[in-house]
């Protein structure tokens, strides 16, 4: 292959493996814009993988197993709302066992039971699939890709336009005025869960309905945290934390594509490679940007 068709492969599957972290980041963009740091995000995306495949295997139909998936994410943070708006446990201790739940679930019950693979289909765009390179990458791809274009626009106008979205970024501002002025924080910030839920969902099922076409044990392998990352390295901004996802889809796909094309690397230093990214862009942004005043920081009123 020449060079040319190297970089053309390595952009079309940086571009597959950006889809699940860009819809789950839109998720978690929110979240976090509401004041909640959503550990659970791998949960959501794990959980969903495993219920899609599960769902599509049964009914035969890999759109009814995506959308499946999408609703098994918003069962994850229900629990994940319920669990740390009102009885009040510590949201970073309901996330982080919530995880281990869903991977310990998945991991026993994918030993247990035997699925068909299925995946959703393909649409290709006329005329637009003929450009070089970009064509194949962009025009050449799972219908739910194409959802993901109307995701990202809608999620910014809920955030930034909406009454909805401004009573959302004012709980995360700050909650005491934000209750003061009749707002019910909680509730607001349970809301943002259930979206980021909602559409972390749809990337764990994308994954495993539209990319693979299958389960894998711990198939989401941390892309939860890699979101949580993008968001952070897009100083709490969506279209900055949209590039966040391009960077690290790009990195895996490098992790995939360079032994394949010959490049000799240590094999434990490319997996390791789209985390130690993230680590860097957290140390770097973190510092450099304001976060919501009031994320992570739980909030109690006599009623909740």
């Amino acid at each position: 292959m020449s060079a040319a068709d190297n970089i053309a492969t390595i952009l079309s599957s940086g571009a597959r493996l950006t889809v699940p972290l860009a819809f789950a980041a839109c998720g978690e963009y929110v979240a976090q814009r509401a004041g909640t740091l959503n550990i659970s995000v791998e949960a959501m995306m794990l959980g969903a993988a495993f219920g899609s495949i599960a769902v599509a295997s049964a009914t035969g139909s890999a759109t009814i197993g995506l959308a499946a998936g999408a609703l098994v994410g918003v069962a994850v943070a229900f629990v994940h709302g319920n669990l740390s708006h009102r009885v009040q446990i510590n949201t970073f201790v309901v996330g982080l066992v919530l995880n281990a739940l869903v991977l310990g679930l998945t991991s026993y019950l994918i030993t247990v039971s035997t699925f068909t693979g299925h995946q959703v289909w393909q649409v290709s765009v006329p005329v637009l699939r003929d450009i070089p390179i970009v064509g194949p990458m962009l025009f050449v791809q799972r219908w739910p890709v194409y959802l993901l274009l109307a995701v990202i626009p809608l999620t910014w106008w809920l955030v930034q336009r909406s009454r909805w979205g401004l009573e959302l970024r004012a709980v995360g501002e700050n909650p005491q005025a934000a209750d003061v002025s009749g707002i019910h924080v909680n509730l607001r910030r349970r809301q943002a869960l259930l979206w980021c839920g909602l559409l972390a969902g749809l990337g764990g099922a994308y994954l495993a309905v539209g990319e693979v076409g299958s389960f894998n044990q711990n198939m989401t392998a941390g892309r939860g945290y890699l979101v949580i990352a993008a968001v952070i390295f897009g100083a709490w901004r969506l279209g900055r934390t949209l590039i966040g996802c391009v960077v690290f889809g790009l990195a895996d796909a490098m992790r995939l594509a360079l032994p394949a094309l010959g490049v000799t690397m240590n094999s434990q230093l490319l997996i390791a490679a789209p985390y130690l990214l993230a680590l860097l862009a957290m140390l770097v942004f973190a510092t450099a940007h304001r976060e919501p005043r009031a994320l992570a920081q739980p909030f109690q009123r006599g009623t909740t």
